[in-house]
């Protein structure tokens, strides 16, 4: 990329010289929120970032339904804290569900006192008066200067000065005009035309361009340094923290590679297990039990069944393996520290930061520049913190980036997990007990303190303890089907052998793998087929509809080809979000193991549907990339680092082994809204893995499902 700057910058320097919103004592001032420029724009403040899902279009589309003007009037300015509310992490798919629901208020009052303004200077009432476009009009008569005003005019640039009313009124679903369409994304144009779009992007006067250099263990320490073979670049070292900057990305590129580095093991750092006996190794550690389902005996009823089912399931660790290696920019002007992040909590990455660099938080801003997609914590903050290092050190603007090997061997993984399963069936082919035991570690481990951070462990700071919370591995571990002798037991464990935190629907994915296969094991032992067995034990009517219609587009029940077959899965998040089932038809190649998925079919009901084209975007990249974490992706590591550094070597899915997929939506106007960037992600794996059974026999219990895997499946298979 060229050194010199754009003309045009990415959004955060859109709010340079922006009056601050004035927090005062609530997060409910309506003037945190939203704000009114003399041109009639609407400039929205939002705690959550874009991550590619979508929310920047979806949250403008709220806004601008409840204030009765166009999308065009909307300016979004999200994750920046100089200006934006502290909304924490964009995570969990709770953006439309909580912040679009709370901007949906604002805007609402926003309008309500707009009216009333409108009313006083018109002498009318306001409901007298209607709303079109960011203007506010007496209908009847000719529209003059005294029968018709502006937003921008009423408040002439200034405050609303009043808190988010709960009952400021909402439109009526039957009165949406703008949510409910598929309006285009706003964030698309600039990356489709080249223009700054990415944290990667962005240049900045006298920018230096900087590689990090690190050991693949991390608990090695530096013992000599030789630079001499740098020509055209610096060496700054901070204790064991050592970085190369250069004028020019490409001459601190060769500088990272020519730079000649001794490390020794740090003694203290055990060795990782033999990856072939991982799961092993988890089953044997000190755990934290928790039950988290306990109705009835489920023990009793499985004693007491008439036919007993067992099955073990196992994930391994994976990736987030994001396309674009993780990138940060930095500056300090002996003042302020200012870093540019795709972080998904420019706030949590502030306090962390304040740790990392003993600096009040007052004198750090973080502001949300877009990178590549992760849906989880991928290097994106500790990227930040090598630049932000690095600013203070150079107090010059820094922009540091990640290599493909830095992402694999410093982004924190998710987890490897196990999942142990068994259940009974009466005489009648009823289930009579079900018991789930599932070893699994927190999913939520993203910098709060300075050790959290890789650079934290080489600048001195100790590795954190384990905090003794934990959060993430449970989900949907518990099933949503009407099993009246159950247990859900969750054994935590306190660490596993490789940095892991959050990843897209954290354990749900696994969790949903073993229980809907589990399911399927059931329904063969009781001689039914997978689709009745999971009806009789749905009453939610969403539910069930979401299964009848997966079924019915996917034409279950109609006859396949010989080592081809369909298999069914379904879900709802988190026990209380949307509902997925998902069918998927494969083909198996029993001679080398390979499958190949045809198609994959999903039905979605998230409730109401902003945008009804955003949430058809994020099934299929849900289904697209649990595809490839179903398939290929699996973390190979040795007795002491992470082997897995390349594509060779993590291979994803590639651009011809995505399937045809079909999406059906079903919408609640008349429901609140939920999330859609992760529930498709759980329903893919066991759905495959089902087909995989119904196309040659084989149940493979261990993702991913890889040639090798289905082989060894089928050769255990009785004949």
């Amino acid at each position: 990329m060229a050194d010199t700057p754009p003309a045009k910058q990415p959004a955060p320097s859109e709010t340079a010289g922006a009056p601050r919103p004035s927090w005062g004592d609530s997060p409910q001032q309506l003037d945190d929120w939203l704000r009114i420029e003399p041109d009639g724009t609407v400039v929205v403040f939002s705690g959550k970032v874009e991550l590619g899902t979508g929310v920047r279009t979806a949250l403008a589309q709220i806004v601008a339904e409840e204030l009765d003007v166009s999308l065009a009037r909307i300016r979004m300015v999200m994750g920046e804290t100089e200006h934006t509310p502290d909304e924490g992490y964009t995570a969990g798919s709770k953006t439309i569900e909580t912040s679009g629901m709370t901007l949906r208020r604002a805007a609402a009052t926003a309008r309500q006192a707009l009216l009333e303004m409108a009313a006083s200077e018109l002498d009318v009432t306001p409901d007298e008066l209607t709303v079109q476009d960011g203007a506010i009009i007496l209908p009847g008569g000719e529209h003059t200067a005294g029968r018709r005003v502006t937003f921008a005019g009423l408040l002439a640039g200034g405050r609303f000065e009043r808190t988010i009313s709960d009952t400021a009124p909402l439109k009526r679903p039957e009165q949406f005009q703008i949510i409910g369409t598929a309006a285009p994304r706003l964030d698309l144009p600039a990356k489709f035309t080249g223009q700054p779009a990415f944290v990667h992007d962005l240049r900045l006067p006298g920018m230096l361009h900087a590689r990090v250099i690190r050991p693949q263990r991390l608990g090695a320490s530096l013992v000599s340094l030789d630079a001499n073979a740098l020509i055209e670049a610096s060496v700054i070292r901070i204790g064991d923290f050592v970085a190369v900057v250069a004028a020019r990305e490409e001459a601190a590129i060769r500088a990272a590679r020519a730079l000649h580095l001794t490390w020794s093991d740090d003694a203290d750092s055990p060795d990782l297990p033999p990856m072939k006996a991982l799961h092993d190794w988890l089953r044997h550690q000190p755990t934290t039990d928790r039950i988290v389902v306990a109705s009835g005996d489920a023990d009793a009823a499985l004693q007491h069944a008439t036919t007993q089912v067992s099955a073990t399931y196992t994930m391994p660790f994976q990736a987030h393996a994001s396309i674009g290696p993780s990138c940060a920019v930095a500056t300090f002007d002996g003042e302020m520290l200012t870093v540019w992040s795709s972080t998904q909590g420019v706030y949590p990455l502030r306090a962390a930061l304040a740790s990392l660099l003993q600096m009040p938080e007052d004198r750090l801003r973080v502001n949300h520049l877009e990178g590549a997609g992760g849906y989880g914590q991928n290097g994106a903050d500790d990227v930040a913190a090598d630049a932000a290092l690095l600013a203070r050190e150079l107090r010059q603007p820094v922009r540091v980036q990640w290599s493909r090997a830095d992402e694999f061997a410093g982004e924190p993984k998710t987890s490897a997990m196990i999942m142990a399963l068994r259940g009974g069936l009466d005489g009648h082919g009823a289930v009579s007990g079900w018991t789930f035991d599932g070893w699994t570690p927190s999913h939520a481990n993203r910098p709060r303190q300075a050790g959290d951070f890789i650079a934290g462990r080489f600048v001195g700071v100790p590795a954190p303890q384990p905090r003794g919370f934990f959060l993430g591995g449970d989900r949907n571990a518990p099933t949503d089907y009407s099993f009246v002798d159950q247990r859900v037991l969750i054994h935590w464990l306190a660490s596993v052998p490789l940095r892991s935190s959050s990843m897209r629907s954290l354990g749900a994915f696994a969790n949903c793998f073993a229980n809907e296969s589990f399911v399927d094991e059931l329904a063969l032992a009781a001689g039914v087929d997978p689709l009745e067995f999971r009806l009789r034990y749905l009453a939610d009517p969403r539910a069930r509809a979401v299964v009848e219609t997966a079924a019915r587009r996917a034409g279950w029940g109609e006859p396949l080809p010989a080592g081809v077959g369909r298999g069914m899965a379904f879900a709802r998040y988190e026990n209380t979000e949307a509902y997925v089932a998902t069918v998927a038809q494969v083909a198996v190649d029993t001679a080398s193991g390979a499958v190949r998925v045809s198609s994959i079919v999903v039905a979605h009901d998230c409730g109401q549907i902003i945008n009804p084209d955003g949430v058809r975007n994020q099934v299929e990249g849900n289904v697209i990339q649990s595809l490839s974490r179903a398939l290929k992706e699996e973390v190979r590591f040795s007795t002491k680092s992470i082997i897995s550094l390349d594509w060779e070597s993590y291979p994803i899915l590639t651009f011809s082994e995505v399937p045809e997929i079909e999406i059906e939506l079903l919408d609640h106007p008349e429901l609140p809204p939920v999330g859609a960037g992760e529930p498709a992600t759980v329903t893919t794996a066991p759905a495959v893995a089902n087909a995989i059974f119904a196309a040659c026999g084989a149940r493979v219990r261990t993702i991913p499902f890889t040639p090798g895997r289905v082989r060894a499946a089928l050769e255990a298979t009785p004949a």
